[in-house]
């Protein structure tokens, strides 16, 4: 197997010269343990491990390999082990904010060229959790892609209607409808998935990203939980990132559900996930318009003729608020971050000095 078949393009050789580390090969990380990586070369899968000057260069877990990112690497004990000396930039992002109060940035993946954002179409179908894992996508250069799931247990009108509602959402991205239990759009699917791309499943618990997988890959690979009976709602099933290669030459990446989905200084992920409220934006009276009473804003003239909807409105403007106070969080505990940083490493250069 080639690298280039493993998504190895151009972009990364250009980038591996400019690394200038002649002394290393490249591999792509294709799962992620606790202390350790899996990577991937022209031959075969091998566990390895952070050299320890990269893990103390590593401002944050951002500069920390995830799956699908291209690390340069020395092999060691017959080639059984790879040591990592350094990470290649990444030419797309998958991240969020971390869960709960704590304001940080978590990644999910990288270089991933198509995410597959996986929705059921039944109760726990939701547009405005659409719009959000639209803006994560968007906003690290990923082409989005929706897959509607469940369509065995809607009417095909109300699946027209969910089409429809989605449709808007999304700002008109491609949309595939499917039934893992039927077999219906499966066959789309796979025709979508295109040798050396890598494409990405997310989604919410109980959605059927694993299932789908099952069903590209041709067997019980993965272990699947069915859905609570008594709300409907997923279990976590897949509990780690793992990047797995079909038969003809695609590259997918199953992740967790995720039941939080901040963002944090998404600017870029909202001006393309809500293209049509930005353009609208920019025709406001006032340059600094809030979009919540102001005369001459162009955005509450558009939901109240009817041509926005309300519910997109308020949408926008939420998912606004919280990226802006989530950067501006995150912009202070960086600072206290590389000033205790700056702190502990004049005392550790004080302490050799007073024992040597």
């Amino acid at each position: 197997m080639e690298l280039n078949t493993l998504g190895f393009d151009q972009w990364f050789e250009d980038r591996k010269s400019e690394a200038r580390r002649p002394d290393c090969s490249v591999a792509r990380v294709t799962a992620v343990h606790r202390d350790s990586f899996l990577v991937r070369n022209e031959q075969r899968e091998i566990f390895a491990e952070p050299a320890g000057g990269f893990l103390y260069a590593a401002e944050s877990s951002m500069d920390l390999p995830s799956v699908g990112d291209w690390v340069l690497v020395q092999y060691h004990n017959d080639d059984t082990l790879a040591i990592i000396h350094g990470l290649l930039p990444r030419k797309t992002f998958l991240r969020r904010k971390t869960a709960g109060k704590k304001v940080d940035y978590q990644m999910i993946a990288a270089n991933i060229d198509c995410a597959l954002i996986v929705q059921a179409c039944d109760a726990d179908f939701s547009p405005r959790r659409l719009e959000r894992y639209l803006v994560m996508v968007n906003e690290g250069n990923i082409e989005p892609i929706l897959l509607l799931t469940k369509t065995d247990l809607i009417l095909p009108e109300m699946l027209e209607q969910r089409m429809s509602v989605a449709r808007r959402a999304s700002g008109g991205c491609r949309i595939l409808a499917l039934s893992n239990v039927t077999g219906f759009g499966v066959d789309l699917v796979r025709q979508l998935l295109e040798p050396g791309r890598t494409y990405c499943l997310v989604g919410s618990s109980g959605v059927g990203k694993t299932t789908l997988l099952n069903l590209l890959i041709g067997g019980e690979v993965y272990e699947t939980n069915a859905v609570r009976p008594s709300d409907g709602k997923g279990r976590h099933t897949t509990t780690s990132r793992q990047l797995i290669v079909l038969d003809h030459g695609a590259m997918l990446i199953d992740t967790p559900g995720m039941r939080e989905l901040g963002n944090i200084g998404a600017d870029a992920g909202l001006e393309e996930s809500f293209s049509d409220i930005w353009s609208l934006a920019k025709s406001c009276r006032f340059a600094n318009c809030t979009h919540t009473q102001e005369a001459g804003c162009a955005l509450l003239a558009a939901v109240e003729s009817g041509a926005v909807q309300k519910e997109r409105y308020e949408s926008y403007l939420k998912l606004l608020k919280e990226s802006a106070y989530n950067e501006m969080s995150y912009s202070e505990k960086r600072l206290k971050d590389k000033a205790f940083g700056k702190f502990v490493k004049t005392v550790t250069k004080d302490l050799k000095k007073f024992t040597s």
